[in-house]
């Protein structure tokens, strides 16, 4: 997917002509295969109504709010869509002391808004900013902060995405933190530099062993001697059916991937 900012990387001075040139840009250079994330100013921002105005215009996949800390924001937010097709997702950042606290209540405001909400994306450098956590290697300090977010992103069914890693030029660091969120349960990891997208994608996409296996499983269950069991024996391993729904969407996930690059 690619997010395009309209909140930090833009001046205030400059946002006027930020959006403009986003207008411009999607009605000039279609994004074939990819999804398509705009990230508005916040809340409390002047910039917000004339962001939501572009939303409703554009139509991107989906819109991406930054520092959320309370559920109605959620709410908030999806009534102002009302308007828009039902498959304009709502992506909240979870980027605040107080946004890590409520990220359950968050997540679950969700289901409130119509179920548009359906991302939580971690955004570390503001969370580091607020408590005074140091961006040490290995980010121990933030490890239970960050498996808060995804255990309520998970409670509610949603998408969890990892923050930024900053340094874009150390690829050994970028390895180790991407192994360390998929470790921790993220779906992907948000990239500020194109030369950071194949490490990400080695990482959390599906692995050629891993959609064998996968394809193993789906073909075990599917003898009809599996047919009344809830567990069988493969290769010495015992494989239960809640195995056979994480294989099915690991296939899944790797066909999406496959027509996607084919269309692309």
């Amino acid at each position: 997917m690619v997010i395009f900012d309209l909140e930090d990387s833009v001046f205030p001075e400059k946002k006027a002509e930020a959006r403009a040139n986003l207008r411009r840009f999607f009605r000039e250079t279609p994004l074939a295969a990819r999804e398509t994330v705009i990230r508005i100013n916040a809340a409390a921002s002047e910039f917000r109504a004339a962001d939501i105005g572009l939303i409703l215009d554009l139509r991107p996949d989906a819109l991406l709010l930054p520092k959320v800390e309370e559920p109605q924001e959620i709410r908030q937010v999806a009534s102002l869509l009302a308007t828009a097709s039902g498959d304009l997702r709502l992506w909240a950042m979870m980027e605040t002391p107080r946004g890590i606290l409520n990220a359950a209540a968050i997540a679950a405001a969700g289901r409130e808004a119509g179920g548009r909400l359906d991302c939580f994306v971690l955004g570390l450098n503001d969370l580091r900013k607020e408590t005074g956590v140091q961006p040490e290697p290995g980010r121990t300090y933030l490890l239970p902060w960050m498996m808060q977010v995804v255990l309520a992103a998970r409670a509610h069914g949603l998408d969890v995405i990892d923050s930024v890693f900053n340094h874009f030029r150390d690829t050994n660091g970028l390895v180790a933190e991407c192994a360390q969120g998929r470790a921790m349960g993220f779906d992907g990891k948000m990239l500020i530099h194109s030369a950071q997208i194949a490490v990400a994608n080695d990482c959390f996409g599906p692995s050629p062993e891993g959609v064998a296996e996968a394809e193993a499983i789906i073909a075990a269950f599917a003898n009809p001697a599996a047919q009344d069991l809830n567990v069988i024996n493969m290769n010495g391993q015992m494989v239960e059916r809640l195995h056979l729904e994480q294989a099915e969407r690991l296939v899944a996930k790797a066909r999406q991937i496959s027509e996607r690059k084919r269309t692309a």
